[in-house]
């Protein structure tokens, strides 16, 4: 054998060794075809409509002309309407559409989908995979955990079978069905990234983190393991164009479904609350307290009339468990309280001056729970997305005369957006004086939208002032 035939007959056996590698690979990847078949008739897209009031420039505003072109090049179509409404200027009502994704629960037409996709809807619309548009019921959105609850009058649907988020591990493969820019039932795969990732004002969901591509419109569509399962509701990305950069997150299935059961069942979502202002513990404060790492989650203040109080946990004890589950972080607090019904007992292992001992606290129930349909009085203190008290006798300084004391604020609110806090006094909103619960109510009721008031707050002994706008969302 000549050396040329014998390197031939080398780069010959290489090739087939990596045609044979290539191949086995292959056959490793996972095949979501069956997948797709089975799931996708039970996936649904959703479209919502609302009446809103527009502004509108008189003609001549721009010498007879429309909008110029370079105005909507750097500020879109709509810059129009986010300009103050000058003299002369009208408003017109205008119907504006989103689009997002869903999946049906029960053959009798219960629909699982996002909160924050149906947010506000006068109809909600959902499109079927057989090409049907039935008119859907918002039976309850919870906006704390993004889920919500529709119903269409149909029977005999197909649905999806529910699997168990408990058992997710990072790395396994995963595929996401939904109308991404209102393209139905496209399909993407991929990866679990991360598990029980806490997001800033998403306090009460351990997400999935996942790197499956998820675009607007993903919304509220299913997350399946490798059986078919769902395992999680997709809800939000991660993004700095608009588009998929490789972190979406999805609420776990069992979460979903806890708030979805008591959606159905009573028309509003209960959860535990402790009435604590908490905060992290650092490596400094770790070593102050004599811990071995900075871990749970740092009483820092306790609403007086707040079971917590009521039943023995103090300020400065570092919360380190609940019924046994590790608290890592202090955002994982309100997550494991959360999941506990008003009125049941949960022990608390805490840390109070170097020692470990047990703090058992009957929960109590959020104080602005109200109902998931949204039927609630938007006159009230939740329209912010807070909860206050009257001030005692004792929370009376030189400083202030009047306020309320602000007892637990919704990360999703508009009062977190403004950064107002648990513990705060709020003191006057523009130049209204607050003076009770319910004549903050009153006063919420009159405010006017989308324009930015000042808040004067009263926190650890100083005051200053914040910016709160109520959107017209």
């Amino acid at each position: 054998m000549t050396r040329m035939t014998r390197h031939l007959a080398l780069w010959m056996l290489l090739g087939l060794a990596i045609l044979a590698s290539q191949s086995a690979m292959a056959q490793k990847l996972p095949d979501f075809t069956t997948l797709v078949e089975d799931a996708a008739p039970a996936v649904v897209n959703i479209s919502t409509s609302r009446e809103v009031e527009t502004r509108s420039m008189p003609f001549g505003q721009f010498g007879g002309q429309e909008l110029p072109d370079i105005f909507k090049h750097f500020f879109g179509e709509r810059f129009g309407d986010q300009m103050p409404m000058p003299p002369g200027a009208h408003g017109r009502s205008e119907e504006r559409r989103s689009l997002g994704s869903g999946f049906i629960i029960s053959e009798d037409g219960y629909i699982m989908t996002n909160a924050h996709v149906v947010k506000g809807a006068d109809e909600i619309l959902v499109r079927l995979n057989d090409s049907r548009e039935l008119e859907a019921e918002l039976v309850g959105a919870d906006s704390k955990t993004d889920v919500a609850v529709l119903k269409v009058d149909a029977d005999n649907l197909p649905t999806l079978t529910l699997g168990n988020s408990e058992d997710l591990k990072v790395g396994q493969w995963v595929a996401a069905i939904g109308s991404p820019f209102g393209l139905d039932h496209s399909v993407t795969s991929g990866i679990i990234s991360a598990i029980n990732r806490t997001l800033p004002r998403d306090v009460y969901v351990p997400f999935i983190q996942t790197d499956v591509a998820i675009n607007p419109g993903n919304s509220g569509g299913p997350l399946f393991n490798l059986d078919g399962e769902v395992i999680g509701i997709n809800s939000q990305i991660f993004t700095r164009s608009g588009g998929y950069m490789g972190l979406s997150f999805a609420i776990p299935i069992d979460v979903a479904m806890d708030v979805a059961d008591q959606l159905r069942d009573d028309g509003s979502v209960s959860r535990g609350w402790l009435g604590v202002m908490i905060q992290p513990v650092s490596r400094e404060l770790a070593d102050s307290f004599g811990m071995d790492k900075p871990e749970g989650a740092l009483v820092a203040d306790l609403d007086p009339e707040g079971p917590a109080a009521r039943d023995g946990l103090k300020a400065g004890d570092v919360i380190l468990e609940v019924n046994g589950q590790t608290v890592d972080q202090s955002s994982t607090l309100p997550r494991l309280v959360g999941s506990v019904s008003p009125g049941e007992d949960v022990d608390l292992a805490v840390l109070r001056n170097g020692e470990r001992q047990t703090v058992t606290v009957t929960v109590g129930d959020w104080p602005d729970a109200q109902s998931g349909s949204g039927s609630s009085d938007d006159s009230t203190p939740a329209r912010l997305g807070l909860a206050v008290q009257p001030l005692t006798d004792g929370q009376h300084d030189e400083a202030i005369e009047n306020g309320v004391r602000v007892v637990e604020v919704d990360p999703r609110g508009v009062a977190a957006d403004a950064g107002i806090r648990a513990g705060d006094i709020l003191v006057s909103i523009g130049e209204h004086v607050v003076e009770s619960p319910e004549q903050l109510g009153e006063l919420i009721d009159e405010l006017p939208e989308d324009r930015s008031l000042p808040v004067r707050l009263y926190r650890n002994g100083h005051s200053y002032y914040v910016a709160l706008r109520l959107s017209q969302e």
